[in-house]
């Protein structure tokens, strides 16, 4: 089981029975240190007692466990409500609203967009491609075409 997989297995229940999702796990170099961290979410959103709560559920877990052989800091945080759509379940969770799409070309035809950067509601997606729908029609854009996508924030 690979690192990474093994942390969720260890805190997942923990978080769900808490009331949250555990987005992802990350662990990555910060500086001359190493960084576990758990992204978590929640209907409404996540705030900062919310990840104090989690941090200090799972790190007796942790400590028990040691699944890292290194030296690390723990840190919980949210997914934020600018987080770049990556995984199936970012666009599950954005069907219906508006996002920020970034192509990496214009498109040849420009019927989609006569610029790289533009915005358009979320209909749908599968594995390969999205839909989207903006004031010159609905459109289906392969994902790897996306340079960016995320949540459309007006301020």
């Amino acid at each position: 089981m690979k690192l990474l997989d093994k942390v969720a297995h260890i805190v997942e229940p923990t978080i769900t029975e808490l009331g949250y999702e555990l987005y992802t796990v990350e662990f990555r170099k910060e500086y001359d240190n190493w960084e576990l961290m758990l992204i978590i979410d929640k209907p409404g959103g996540v705030d900062l007692d919310d990840c104090e709560k989690v941090s200090r559920a799972v790190e007796p877990i942790l400590d028990e466990a040691d699944p890292i052989e290194q030296a690390y800091y723990l840190t919980v945080s949210s997914i934020g409500i600018d987080r770049p759509l990556t995984l199936s379940k970012d666009f599950d969770r954005n069907i219906g609203n508006l996002l920020d799409i970034k192509l990496y070309s214009i498109p040849k035809d420009k019927t989609l967009s006569d610029k790289k950067n533009f915005v358009g509601r979320l209909v749908s997606h599968d594995d390969e491609s999205f839909t989207i729908e903006t004031d010159k029609g609905r459109f289906t854009i392969l994902k790897k075409n996306a340079a960016l996508l995320r949540p459309h924030i007006d301020f």
